[in-house]
């Protein structure tokens, strides 16, 4: 499986759409972190993120924060979104995740 994490200053960044690189974290068949790289979106279009995301292989996005559009076009690509997700390392937060520990809250994101 592989996870996309928006961070900005190698945090989990408030909102998606503001981020300044995705941490791609790809696990193994019994969840373990087996490789972690970090990506600079291209420029900020509607609908791009999500596509460009799939082409990379991604089936997990973990956001604080992220639109009803755009969390619509991720599940038209394959991939689920999970919202809500606050602080630490990408790395953290997909172990989290992983360990079924990670805690959600509201979606930041009102548009």
């Amino acid at each position: 499986m592989k996870f996309a994490v928006p961070t900005y200053n190698g945090v989990l960044c408030a909102h998606f759409g503001h981020c300044e690189t995705f941490a791609l974290i790809d696990t193994d068949s019994d969840g373990k972190l087996v490789n972690e790289s970090s990506v600079i979106p291209p420029a900020h279009e509607p609908g791009l993120l999500p596509r460009w995301l799939s082409e990379k292989g991604v089936n997990c996005v973990i956001a604080g924060g992220m639109g009803s559009r755009a969390q619509q076009l991720f599940t038209e690509n394959g991939i689920k979104v999970i919202t809500g997700a606050a602080g630490g390392s990408a790395k953290e937060i997909v172990e989290q995740y992983l360990k079924g520990t990670l805690q959600t809250g509201g979606n930041t994101c009102d548009h």
